[in-house]
């Protein structure tokens, strides 16, 4: 099953989770898939990383690893 935000939003079956507590349990994976799609629309590198830090909060991956 989709561990992610969007797909657990989605399914309508989660009602009274808190959605701030499983964003920050995705994956470095997960993170870097978020990073080549902003990037791919034209966002740029610090904010991407600004937009990752309100989503991920102690979890976003490091302003270096987005910037490569």
């Amino acid at each position: 099953m989709c561990s992610t935000a969007l797909c657990l939003q989605s399914s309508g079956n989660n009602e009274g989770e808190n959605m701030d507590a499983l964003v920050q349990d995705c994956t470095i994976e997960e993170q870097r898939g978020v990073v080549r799609f902003l990037w791919a629309v034209g966002a740029k590198p610090v904010e991407i990383h600004r937009r990752m830090l309100a989503q991920y909060g102690q979890s976003t991956t490091s302003q270096r690893k987005v910037y490569e």
